[in-house]
């Protein structure tokens, strides 16, 4: 008696699409007859744990019938070992079978018959060996540059955190200097600068001629211990005025020619004393101010 069917028809001719069939399906029929063994295997194994009880109250019972003579606890487990693989032999080759036909019958799409997928139709899906080809390799260059991706971001992940690190620690020494920052320092930034405008306004000055000299020489100092030119500006100005009239009381007797070239000079003499005088006031005021500030802190 012959039987024609899905069946009888060769392997060769029941080839299904790898991809296609689960896509169409929602699942894998691979994965379903994997579940559907292991369902078969799990209740084999409830049916062997159910008869390994049986039997040990059985033995149980029949000892304290008999009494202590009778054992045979190494007769029943070897039993249960025998009946657990009688089991799982014909269970095994039963699925086998199962398997097998499944795959060939159920699982199985004629060559003749078109499969297109709602979202495939319309589609051109014959392709070329070398358009295949090429899209295969376009895939391996997508994962290359995707692999290389993720090392890069695992690299600048690494050095953010080591940044974090560095900018912590920055941060801390910073605080821990914060105290050189204060107003004091600002003022003495300016001060280099200052005292080489000072030291300028000095080297300009005329040199001092020997009657200069003598009266400086004779000045008397104040009360408070300091010449009068040093006591404030007005007592400078005050020496400076007493200093080119008395120059010009003692030259009455020239010219008036020579007599205006003299105050003429005395004149920028004393302006470049006062310019002098006033970058010297100032350098003075920043460094009162300055140690003003260090006794304050």
């Amino acid at each position: 008696m012959t039987q024609d069917g899905p069946s009888k028809t060769p392997p060769a001719e029941r080839a299904v699409p790898p991809l296609l069939l689960p896509e169409a399906l929602g699942f894998s029929p691979q994965l379903l007859l994997d579940d559907i063994i292991n369902i078969a295997n799990s209740a084999l194994l409830d049916g062997v744990s159910g008869m390994e009880s049986y039997l040990q109250k059985w033995s149980e019972e029949r000892a304290d019938r008999l009494g202590s003579e009778w054992d045979n606890t190494q007769e029943v487990e070897q039993g249960l070992v025998s009946f657990q693989t009688l089991l799982e032999h014909h269970t095994d080759l039963a699925f086998d079978f199962f398997e097998a036909w499944s795959l060939r019958n159920i699982f199985a799409v004629p060559p003749d018959l078109p499969l297109v997928l709602p979202h495939q139709e319309g589609l051109d899906l014959t392709l070329r060996s070398e358009r295949e080809q090429e899209l295969m390799d376009e895939n391996a260059e997508l994962r290359r540059r995707l692999s290389e991706q993720k090392q890069l971001k695992r690299i600048q992940t690494k050095a953010l955190h080591a940044i974090t690190n560095r900018e912590r620690r920055s941060a801390k020494r910073l605080e821990r200097l914060s105290f050189l920052d204060t107003p004091a320092l600002d003022v003495s930034a300016a001060l280099p600068r200052k005292l080489m405008a000072m030291h300028s306004a000095v080297s300009n000055l005329p040199p001092m001629d020997p009657e200069t000299i003598a009266a400086l020489a004779q000045f008397q100092e104040t009360d408070s211990g300091k010449r009068q030119w040093e006591t404030s500006k007005t007592g400078y100005l005050n020496w400076a005025v007493g200093q080119l009239l008395s120059r010009a009381k003692a030259r009455e007797g020239g010219g008036e020619v020579e007599g205006m070239t003299e105050q003429a000079a005395e004149i920028g003499q004393a302006e470049q004393l006062r310019q002098a005088f006033e970058i010297t006031h100032g350098v003075r005021n920043d460094l009162e101010n300055a140690m003003q500030m260090d006794t304050g802190m």
